[in-house]
């Protein structure tokens, strides 16, 4: 795994205007309103337009109708730093009910402390919560070549920092696709960003969490 291929980048626009804004203040109390903050895993790197597992969240809720909007504000390359830096503006912006935080993958190919990435974590879900939503943290593990120590302690940090703020948790994104027997053939060739094919696994491993939230 090269780390050119999470940090170069691939900058997905946030599609903002007057609507998302519109239609938050002309929605009911009970309306989700579903903002995703992540990384080129959410950001539908090297995808073509509306494959990713984002936009097929969007197709879910409407098949089972649940009158609920997405904004996806993620960006590839993004650590959870810049994540932390941005989420401001984005709350104040969209006034999500539900946060989804898809980040960190960035931070351990850098080589940056895990407790910068548990901190930043910790403090994203705070402010989304103080800003009145829920917070479903998305975690990640490393390969066996970073290290069996470190990689026990990267993946366990979404667990704790959940844990600790009673926040949703949804402990491995690439669940059944990167430790499956078939992960090969569900990988681009940079051999880090899940295919089209691997989208709605990605989907149903985020939606059980999600769902009980939405309720």
């Amino acid at each position: 795994m090269r780390r050119r291929h999470f940090i170069a980048g691939l900058y997905i626009p946030l599609l903002a205007g007057p609507s998302w804004a519109q239609s938050a203040k002309a929605a009911t109390a009970g309306a989700p309103r579903i903002l995703v903050v992540g990384d080129s895993l959410s950001a539908e790197y090297g995808l073509k337009r509306g494959t990713g597992w984002v936009a097929l969240l969007e197709q879910r809720l409407a098949e089972q109708k649940i009158a609920a909007e997405v904004r996806n504000a993620s960006i590839s390359g993004d650590t959870t730093s810049g994540g932390r830096a941005r989420l401001a503006p984005l709350l104040k912006t969209y006034q999500p009910t539900h946060v989804v935080l898809e980040l960190g993958g960035n931070d351990a190919l850098r080589g940056l402390p895990l407790k910068n990435t548990a901190d930043n974590l910790a403090a994203m879900t705070q402010a989304a919560q103080q800003a009145g939503a829920k917070v479903l943290i998305v975690g990640m593990q490393m390969p066996p070549n970073y290290g069996a120590d470190y990689g026990r302690q990267f993946s366990t940090l979404f667990g704790d920092v959940a844990r600790e703020h009673k926040a949703g948790l949804v402990p491995f994104l690439l669940k059944g696709i990167a430790d499956g027997a078939n992960a090969a053939a569900l990988f681009q060739a940079d051999r880090i960003h899940p295919r089209e094919e691997a989208q709605a696994a990605m989907l149903d491993n985020v939606w059980p969490e999600l769902r009980k939230q939405l309720r």
